[in-house]
């Protein structure tokens, strides 16, 4: 479906269709600026969906389309992961999946490394798409990506994820050890969301 001019993101709710707290704060922080009313997923009382999307997009576009049915609200859905290039693109789609059920990252952390073993090609990438659906089946997506290299042992308090084994090129800390406002500066997250406010958001009072 297509407008002649962009769809606006108004100041009502807009529901973050995530159960993660990490993605909830950061998507949170993100749209602070912009005076939009942010409610989870999860405390709108909205089931997760099953990821069985092949893609990054594809499983956005059912997250954000999942809730916006569900709220009868704006939704907005991101779908992210670790790709590793010497793990021919792994964890990728399946990086929450990779810490099992209970969503025990240093665990996730511990596969990847175990795997990569001493390759010395320690090259990664997070991926970031973002999702914003209308109830009327109306979408935008954003892409983003941050490229560098995977450490270990894991590094940092900070953040959430893989973040702690991950330093993007041209630094030298970890996302885990990063400020949130430096990450955000250059995260994959902070990457699709500029575009996401290029295209349908603008400052408060704007």
């Amino acid at each position: 479906m297509s407008l002649t001019a962009p769809r606006q993101l108004g100041r009502e709710h807009l529901i973050i269709a995530t159960h993660n707290a990490g993605k909830q704060a950061e998507i949170a922080a993100l749209l602070q600026p912009f005076g939009i009313s942010v409610v989870s997923a999860g405390s709108h009382g909205l089931p997760e969906p099953e990821e069985t999307g092949a893609t990054f997009l594809a499983n956005a576009q059912l997250k954000a389309h999942a809730a916006a049915q569900a709220s009868s609200l704006p939704s907005l859905a991101d779908d992210s992961g670790l790709v590793v290039t010497a793990l021919n693109g792994d964890p990728g789609i399946y990086s929450a999946r990779w810490a099992g059920p209970q969503r025990d990252f240093h665990l996730a952390m511990e596969k990847v490394n175990a795997r990569l073993g001493n390759n010395v090609d320690r090259q990664a990438a997070f991926n970031c798409v973002l999702v914003v659906a209308w109830p009327d089946g109306m979408e935008y997506a954003f892409e983003g990506t941050v490229v560098g290299q995977l450490v270990w042992p894991p590094r940092g308090e900070l953040g959430f994820g893989y973040d702690p084994m991950f330093v993007a090129d041209g630094h030298t800390i970890t996302f885990g050890e990063m400020e949130p406002g430096a990450k955000h500066a250059i995260s994959h997250r902070a990457a699709a969301f500029r575009q996401l406010v290029a295209t349908c958001l603008r400052p408060e009072g704007a």
